[in-house]
């Protein structure tokens, strides 16, 4: 492939065309289906999907076909098929390319000059919700198959799947999936591009991801609240409680979580790549977050906190119930309290048993017979790459030396993706590349969340290099 070339046509393209889409894209409100469960009668999913394929329906790429597919009562689909050098049969040697439409909440603390649905540029920046997650996936696909065709090299039939239901963990997906699963056919390779980079100097593949196990601990204790000077003392408070049972599973002095079935053994290769990535990036592991002056991260080291993030179950109190305001606040004993609880479980281990046990660890004898109940909710097994194919690492290396002067780099991510995690049991012997434009301080489901723009061009020809040396990859 001629890069310089390949290269200046897609800077072209993101500069006269995905810019612009993203700008108008990042406006629309298309929240994710558990933070919208009227979507539908919104229009906001609707409005996205028409504005993506629309722009997609226009490209020049031969004997490209487009459908939006709409099963009923769930989340729509963008599908598309691009016939490959051996024809456009589901039996050929095929790639797929995922991405989602599908955004997080709005979220406080957006500068005053940004905002979740107000794009803003600023020094190759484009803030707003849904840009860098997941709203330019379609766009760099297609861009990055044009680019091979347009200097006539020969690629395998692709298939670009965009979905709208992944901030929710992906729950229709496997019905799109079973439903198309004769038109994708058996994929060699998927390329995957919802990930994150530790910076943005060099190509980086992601190998592992987290499980998400998610759920509502309720602690109730009384009917109704009571003056707190007539019963405390004799009525225990619903928020130590709910203190004392999350001790149970949570060291509150480390943050280790005390249910040993959720510790897996760590693959030497993963911790091999671990060591690479902290001897690369040191402090920046770390640096990148928010912290405020004078605050430490967990962990020893980088490679104990990169551990931490990727290979060791953690727990988050992302939201609550029963607590008024500090305004409302009045001398009450509060009758209930909720906590909105996040678990983020190894790549290895079984979520649905994961959430079996921090369910029974939770309720069982509550203190002072108090109701306490744990409500799972979202949850999404982790993924843990398949051995790299010797090809594929020469294709990523080649691509990232190439176009960034930089070797590539292995790193896993603490989040989750639940599409893989299905694509690895459905199709065990596919290639995964798995990547993004996720960096340093890119925030994603955060305030000022943004995409890297000139980090994002290179990444598109990175992919169209790695889809045109699969098909030599055999050679």
């Amino acid at each position: 492939m001629d890069y310089r070339a390949a290269q200046q046509f897609i800077d072209g393209v993101w500069d006269d065309e995905i810019v612009p889409e993203l700008t108008e894209y990042i406006k629309i409100p298309n929240k994710s289906p558990f933070f919208d469960e009227n979507w539908a009668e919104h229009g906001y999913m609707d409005q996205a999907v028409e504005q993506i394929s629309a722009w997609c329906a226009k490209q020049d790429i031969p004997g490209m076909t487009m459908e939006v597919v709409r099963l009923e009562g769930r989340t729509p689909v963008i599908y598309m098929e691009i016939p490959g050098a051996d024809g456009g049969d589901p039996d050929a040697d095929t790639i797929l390319l995922y991405g989602h439409l599908d955004k997080q909440p709005e979220m406080e603390g957006w500068d005053d000059d940004k905002g979740p649905w107000k794009p803003v540029m600023i020094d190759g920046r484009l803030y707003g919700r849904g840009g860098a997650d997941d709203g330019y996936a379609a766009y760099a696909s297609l861009t990055a198959i044009e680019t091979i065709q347009r200097q006539d090299l020969p690629h395998a039939r692709c298939v670009v799947l965009i979905e709208a239901c992944e901030e929710s963990g992906s729950y229709d997906l496997p019905f799109y999936i079973d439903h198309l699963k004769d038109r994708i056919g058996t994929p060699s390779l998927v390329v995957c591009l919802d990930s994150g980079a530790g910076n943005y100097d060099q190509l980086w593949v992601t190998t592992t991801l987290r499980g998400m196990v998610g759920g509502t601990l309720r602690v109730d204790i009384l009917s109704e609240g009571v003056h707190s000077g007539a019963a405390s003392g004799m009525v225990p408070s619903s928020f130590r409680i709910a203190r004392e049972v999350l001790s149970r599973i949570e060291d509150p002095k480390t943050g280790r979580l005390l249910i040993e079935d959720l510790y897996p053994q760590i693959p030497q290769q993963r911790q091999e790549q671990t060591q690479a990535v902290a001897d690369l990036l040191d402090d920046k592991v770390w640096s990148v977050f928010p912290f405020v002056e004078g605050a430490r991260p967990m962990g020893e080291s980088p490679y104990e906190t990169l551990l931490n993030r990727n290979w060791r179950p953690t727990l988050s109190v992302t939201g609550a119930g029963g607590l008024p305001a500090i305004s409302n606040a009045g001398s009450v004993l509060r009758p209930f309290t909720e906590l909105k609880l996040s678990f983020r479980i190894p790549p290895t281990v079984s979520t649905s048993a994961a959430m079996r046990w921090i369910k029974e660890r939770l309720e069982a004898d509550p203190p002072y017979n108090a109701r306490v109940t744990f409500a799972g909710g979202e949850a999404a097994d982790g993924w843990n790459a398949p051995a790299l194919a010797d090809w594929l690492r020469d294709a990523a290396e080649q691509a990232s030396q190439s176009v960034y002067g930089a070797s590539a780099m292995y790193m896993g991510e603490g989040g989750s993706i639940p599409f893989m995690g299905m694509l690895g049991e459905k199709f065990p012997e596919a290639q995964f590349m798995i990547t993004g434009v996720l960096g340093p301080h890119s925030n994603a489901h955060g305030p000022n969340e943004f995409i890297h723009i000139p980090f994002a061009k290179k990444l598109t020809t990175c992919v169209a290099s790695v889809i045109a040396q699969h098909y030599h990859r055999s050679a």
